[in-house]
């Protein structure tokens, strides 16, 4: 291929570079160029064109790509057409993506112009996902190379996705009194969850005493199940009250006191370390990392993704697991590198001060925001109450009537942000108010509703307290007779999934799936009063405004 500028004359059969917009209309880049399409320009006045001229043995990007991606393509995978120089490559199933480093890089040394890009290795992928793209980067190349490429990818299997299997799953879950029967009931439904990809069926769950016999046995009683339950193959998961902390720990020795064996403890992936993987026959048996309680990405869900698709890594490719392992900083837990904690008492806290909402119950009556209780507008008495009993920075989210509501904030040492999208509901106001600078320090963070004018800085200050006296590692709630209530303390380990949320959700799916310990403050009646209608308003002490 020969590229560079030519008189528009010479250039029929050429390859346009660039898009050219003109009085006549536009070619785009890539375009053979015909004798009307230089007719078109010269009559604009342009003389001359950078092009791409073919040479003998030279292919078209489209083509190029083409034909490279039909050589890639395999079973379970389906291609995009050729634009551009580029053929995306899709999976038609739910399962593991596997990728042969030495093939893909063999492919592309051939030459710099030939190029396949995919997904990691192991990747878990969905039908439709694309997990692979070709382009040629000029617009034409080399033929010969294009078949030197094809070559390689005919003899090897450079990418494939494994179809998940339908398992019969069986599930395990040690007691201590400690441990809430709804964290049972959580760890099941998000099990449940994250096999449905698959196909896979809860079939069984055994509830036990923390003891090696009892769980022994019940691996045998799920090991007698196939006749029964009619699905193979199956899978034995374990979740143990307390974690595993040594080969001889409770969950290992039972699996090999039921008659099985224990092929690894320990994961070098981080959230997942203590995992336990063996086998009873041809059944493998899974004992997962307590962080498997949570939806995060973990070590369990590396695993558990080959064993669906049919593979059981054994002990080596668990152990080569650490290069790319590190899937996130876990807030929890103490950094080796770190000369020591801060003190609870020097664990900053944020507020998040939610006052965006339209009141729409509220009808023509005012703002309730606005509304005066002892002569000072509602939101600025919180406001106030929140600056009194928590020591880090208030961001304040303002949305309906944003002027009105930030006057009344006025000389207020705190920081005010508007959401534009706040009738979309609750969600987008935490991620505004979240996203600000000030609370870039911050151990946590209170979401305060600015319509709750029985809080007193003493409820406000029991919850900050509690949340330092746990070394802001525990999401801390307040309750009321022992119902959930309101506000509630994050901390920042929650943040980047409080940044996800969407629509008119508050933060309690976050709570309850996060995996981190929830500790509720009960500060009677207050936590359950928030003031939505007019009477409200006048019940609970306040004088409407417009």
């Amino acid at each position: 291929m020969i590229f560079g500028a030519v008189p528009v004359a010479e250039a029929e059969g050429c390859l346009l570079a660039h898009s050219l917009g003109h009085a006549g209309g536009r070619l785009a880049k890539g375009t053979r160029l015909s004798q009307a399409d230089l007719q078109m320009l010269e009559s604009a006045g342009i003389t001359t064109v950078t092009v791409a001229r073919m040479e003998p043995g030279d292919l078209a990007e489209d083509v190029a790509a083409e034909r490279l991606a039909q050589a890639l393509c395999g079973t379970h995978l389906r291609l995009s057409p050729a634009s551009t120089g580029r053929v995306n490559v899709y999976t038609t199933v739910n399962g593991l993506f596997r990728a042969d480093r030495d093939i893909i890089d063999r492919f592309n040394r051939v030459d710099p112009a030939i190029t396949l890009a995919c997904l990691a290795d192991y990747s878990s992928v969905t039908a439709g996902d694309m997990v692979a793209t070709i382009k040629i980067i000029p617009l034409a190349v080399d033929g010969d190379k294009v078949e030197r490429a094809c070559t390689l990818l005919r003899a090897a299997t450079a990418v494939t996705v494994k179809a998940y299997l339908p398992h019969a799953v069986y599930l395990i879950q040690t007691q201590l009194p400690v441990l809430k029967s709804s964290v049972l009931d959580k760890t099941a439904t998000l099990l449940r969850q994250r096999l449905a990809p698959s196909g896979s069926v809860l079939v069984r769950e055994h509830r036990v005493a923390h003891d090696e016999a009892a769980v022994a046995d019940a691996i045998r009683d799920c090991l007698s199940g196939l006749a029964e339950d009619g699905v193979a193959p199956r899978l034995v998961v374990m979740f143990g009250a307390s974690a595993v902390c040594d080969a001889f720990d409770v969950l290992p020795q039972a699996m090999r006191l039921s008659g099985g064996a224990v092929d690894q403890v320990g994961l070098p992936v981080d959230p997942g370390n203590l995992l336990v993987l063996g086998h009873h026959g041809a059944v493998p048996l899974i004992a997962a990392p307590g962080c498997a309680r949570s939806p995060k990405e973990n070590g369990f869900d590396w695993v558990l993704s080959r064993l669906l698709a049919g593979e059981i890594p054994s002990a080596s490719d668990l152990s080569g697991l650490g290069v790319g392992g590190l899937l996130m900083e876990i807030a929890s837990r103490p950094q080796p590198r770190e000369a020591g904690r801060p003190k609870a008492e020097q664990l900053l806290i944020g507020t998040v001060l939610l006052a965006a909402g339209r009141a729409s119950r509220m009808g023509e009556a005012g703002h309730k925001l606005l509304a005066e209780f002892d002569g000072v507008p509602l939101v600025r008495r919180m406001a106030e109450r929140a600056l009194d009993a928590v020591s880090g920075p208030l961001v304040a989210v303002t949305g309906y009537r944003s002027e009105a509501v930030s006057a009344a904030l006025n000389g207020l040492p705190l920081t005010l942000v508007d959401n534009p999208d706040y009738p979309s509901g609750m969600a987008g106001s935490i991620r505004t108010g979240l996203s600000c600078a000030v609370l870039s320090e911050v151990a946590g963070v209170m979401v305060l509703l600015a319509d709750m004018p029985a809080l007193t800085v003493r409820d406000l200050d029991d919850l900050a307290h509690t949340f330092r006296e746990a070394q802001g590692l525990a999401i801390v709630r307040a309750v009321s007779a022992g119902k959930r209530g309101n506000p509630v303390i994050l901390p920042r380990a929650t943040f980047s999934e409080l940044m996800a949320l969407q629509g008119d959700v508050g933060a309690r799916h976050v709570i309850e799936t996060c995996g981190l310990p929830i500790i509720d403050v009960e500060i009677g009646k207050a936590a359950h009063i928030d003031v939505d209608t007019p009477d409200a308003v006048k019940a609970a002490g306040g004088l409407l405004r417009r």
